[in-house]
């Protein structure tokens, strides 16, 4: 299949800029893949659709304040610094994507308005926008790493571009009363089961899911586990290519334990309901199982890319947002549901007004 056959016209007034006011309560599609037909519901009913003895798997990895601000010595130019990973926690050498690149050379050192404390010095290009920074400072190490978070906000997706006009923001003001709009995406912009730090991104479908729900799950019989996938801006990147067998993905560290391996198994052998929630978990099944569906604890790194057509092997059901045109998250959707059946089901979703992308609303592809 060829990149162009996925694109659609995308309203950006239906690209979500806020969530809803809570996680549970946003629309939801609901696709039968095998007879194409639509529902529309809200996430909570989502519920309804599976019975006991049936696995959801979630994404438990944690979305760590990776966007800050800093301003370059000598010329005070502002800079926007993004945190990849960590390198080297003794030395505190980081990788990261600056931007604009093009005034950041080696042996440049950035300052942090809210913590003069700490300076960061470039010690490597590594890609057009990539740098290697070691952070100097008296903070020990184990102090660092909090002083550095601190300084950061939530990574959001460029694509939020948040309305600044006096009216919008009062009313969401409102409906986040509690918690400023400036502070929400710390809470947010991370699910409740995030326990394992190292995510740029977060795993958006998870995002859905509160407290309450999970219980009404839990009292109908449906089953839950965990395994890491520490999304990348990967997820983010634009597809260069029109010819998608020669696309390439951004490896993505991935992580299944053994009682999480057994879970899934066991539930395959019973011939269960499987509902991989985000396409960050069903890249990391297919990335771990056998040809029998079977899976095998893992600790390492995966680049797959799954697009039309493709034989899945763990999981039958799938819990997902809706995705942006063209993207690596659309392309595995469409190979799960079929690319006929998930193309008209997003052509229905912008005529109903559903709302895309990260903080946007949900789809459900069943049987």
């Amino acid at each position: 299949m060829k990149l162009s056959q996925f694109k659609f016209k995308l309203p950006e007034e239906l690209i979500a800029q806020f969530p809803a006011s809570y996680r549970d309560e946003a629309r939801m599609l609901v696709l039968h893949r095998k007879t194409g037909e639509i529902e529309h519901k809200v996430v909570t009913e989502v519920v309804q659709y599976f019975d006991e003895g049936d696995l959801f798997v979630f994404n438990d990895t944690k979305v760590f304040p990776a966007r800050l601000w800093a301003h370059k010595e000598k010329t005070n130019a502002l800079i926007e610094v993004f945190l990849m990973r960590e390198l080297n926690h003794r030395n505190r050498y980081w990788d990261v994507q600056v931007d604009p690149a093009r005034k950041i050379r080696i042996g440049n050192k950035l300052t942090f308005d809210d913590d003069p404390a700490i300076v960061a010095e470039v010690i490597d290009n590594t890609t057009s926008r990539g740098r290697t920074f070691r952070f100097l400072t008296d903070y020990d190490n184990d102090e660092f790493i909090p002083r550095l978070y601190a300084l950061g906000s939530a990574p959001v997706p460029k694509y939020i571009r948040r309305p600044m006009d006096a009216e919008t923001f009062a009313k969401y003001e409102e409906i986040f009363r509690d918690q400023p709009v400036r502070d929400m995406d710390i809470e947010r912009y991370q699910t409740i089961f995030a326990d394992k730090i190292g995510a740029v991104a977060a795993p958006a479908a998870g995002l859905h899911f509160s407290k309450q729900l999970l219980k009404r799950l839990e009292i109908r019989g449906v089953e839950t586990t965990c395994l890491t996938s520490h999304v990348s801006l990967g997820i983010f990147k634009e597809i260069d290519v029109e010819d998608l067998t020669k696309n390439k993905m951004e490896s993505e560290q991935i992580i299944l334990s053994e009682p999480m391996t057994k879970a899934v198994n066991k539930a395959h052998d019973e011939m269960k309901h499987i509902c991989a929630v985000g396409t960050e978990v069903m890249r990391a099944l297919e990335h771990v199982a056998g040809t029998n569906g079977q899976l095998k604890p893992f600790d390492g790194w995966t680049n797959k890319f799954i697009y039309p057509p493709y034989d899945f092997s763990v999981a039958n059901s799938f819990f997902v947002n809706l995705y942006m045109p063209m993207s690596s998250q659309l392309l595995m959707v469409a190979a799960f549901g079929g690319y006929e059946e998930t193309m008209h089901a997003y052509e229905v979703a912008v005529e109903k007004g559903y709302r895309f992308g990260d903080y946007g609303d949900a789809m459900l592809i069943v049987d």
